[in-house]
């Protein structure tokens, strides 16, 4: 698999899959690891997501860039919970503040964190494009390191500024939804229609996605989520050369076009993160 600056650039998302189940997260981070991932993405709002993929990994951790996030509406709930961080990885790769929620206060503590070596890169993320404007002025202040945002042939309009701006400013890009929440999953083309795309690697649907999108160089690690181990292989099998030129990812967005349209399944993932949030800050 080829690397880019945060590592393999197939990673694996946490979102919505084994929760509070160690042994499928153990099953599932293996498979993983032995396809040649390396990047994990999380987050406290994730349910027990983190706890979960801290066990799984920690006969390995070493071998592994834990990316994960602080979602607090308080800056002593966000401290709270990179104490728990701590406990479950030892360190962290990439700390990204999760939203924007409160990201000038939480700069003040995280820098700090940063300098002393228990966080390795800041980071910052949104899954909203009306949020992009802020994450933009975020990104200008020089003091982020890395960008979480959507992008698939339905999700474009990072293009339009952020990936420009993070490319300016040697910020490394995270590619949260490659697969649009799987909503472009749901009537994948006929295999016959992937066949101008076997001479560049790919075998199924899932695997033209993530290669369309880290076949834009700005692009460092896509994080597709997934709680079948067989998945974390096909997906790992995308992160190699060679990659699409215009005439591929220009396929793939029209074969795209066959998926369900976006809005359906982006405002039920909006949902589900709300009441995630409620459910972990509890009553």
């Amino acid at each position: 698999m080829e690397e880019r600056r945060l590592g393999p650039v197939v990673g694996l998302g946490t979102w919505n899959t084994f929760d509070n189940d160690v042994a499928l997260a153990r099953e599932v981070v293996e498979a993983a690891l032995d396809a040649g991932i390396r990047v994990f993405d999380s987050s406290p709002v994730y349910h027990s997501a983190e706890a979960s993929l801290g066990a799984a990994l920690d006969l390995r951790r070493d071998e592994t860039i834990v990316a994960t996030k602080i979602w607090a509406y308080s800056v002593d709930e966000g401290r709270e919970q990179f104490r728990r961080q701590l406990e479950w990885f030892g360190r962290v790769e990439i700390e990204q503040v999760h939203n924007l929620v409160l990201w000038r206060e939480d700069l003040e503590w995280l820098e700090p964190e940063r300098d002393a070596g228990r966080i390795g890169r800041l980071g910052v993320t949104h899954y909203q494009s009306s949020a992009f404007g802020e994450l933009a002025a975020a990104l200008r202040t020089g003091r982020f390191q890395t960008l979480q945002v959507p992008y698939n042939p339905h999700e474009r309009e990072c293009e339009r500024e952020l990936l420009l701006l993070a490319a300016e400013l040697g910020v490394a890009v995270i590619v949260m939804r490659p697969l649009a929440q799987r909503a472009l999953l749901r009537r994948p083309p006929p295999p016959e229609a992937l066949a101008p795309l076997r001479e560049f690697g790919v075998e199924t649907w899932p695997q033209a996605l993530l290669k369309w999108a880290l076949s834009d160089e700005r692009i460092d690690v896509v994080i597709p989520a997934t709680r079948r181990p067989e998945r974390t292989r096909e997906n790992a099998a995308a992160g190699s050369p060679p990659w699409f030129g215009p005439e591929e990812r220009a396929l793939v967005e029209s074969l795209a076009v066959m998926a369900p349209p976006r809005g359906v399944r982006l405002r039920r993932h909006a949902g589900n993160m709300r009441w995630a949030f409620r459910q972990w800050r509890g009553p």
